[in-house]
């Protein structure tokens, strides 16, 4: 499905009004091949561990995207090279994180598409500490598992519910 996140605001701007649909803060770098991607969230509120994100995206993805609040740390990474690739294997359209990335060759070469704050080589402890499945705020958006996110090169959407895309 091709689609334009500028024209999916310009067709629904009562659902823009109303939160149906919320743009996120322009914070975000692109990586990964897709520079477009979509599909319902699954979501992961976890701090400097990303236990939780590994045995997430080691379930088959079926097209989510997986949304993370890493609470905007940028103090190590939350998804690398691997986990991209295993995202990649398992079917996941494409990962939000709320924090940062690293092994950025690597995920630019991943068949998904992937936004970030910024890369940091460190990665992160491994405790298993967070939680899954709950609504998440990413600047100041709130994100529930289920919302439909729409993510271009001009930015990302949270949907309430899935849209009409015309061509």
């Amino acid at each position: 499905m091709t689609f334009s996140t500028c024209d999916i605001c310009d067709a629904n701007e009562d659902k823009l009004g109303t939160g149906i649909l919320a743009v996120l803060p322009p914070m975000f770098l692109a990586f990964g091949k897709q520079q477009s991607f979509s599909g319902p969230a699954r979501t992961l509120k976890v701090f400097e561990d990303n236990v939780l994100v590994r045995a997430t995206l080691e379930v088959p993805g079926e097209g989510q995207v997986l949304v993370i609040d890493g609470g905007a740390s940028l103090r190590c990474a939350l998804v690398g090279g691997n986990l991209g690739m295993l995202a990649e294997k398992n079917g996941w359209a494409g990962i939000v994180v709320n924090g940062c990335v690293r092994d950025s060759a690597e995920l630019n070469a991943c068949n998904i598409g992937v936004r970030a704050l910024a890369t940091h080589p460190q990665r992160s402890v491994r405790k298993g500490l967070g939680e899954r499945d709950i609504r998440v705020s990413i600047g100041g958006v709130a994100v529930a598992p289920g919302d439909w996110i729409y993510a271009d090169a001009d930015g990302v959407l949270v949907a309430r519910e899935k849209l009409v895309i015309s061509p």
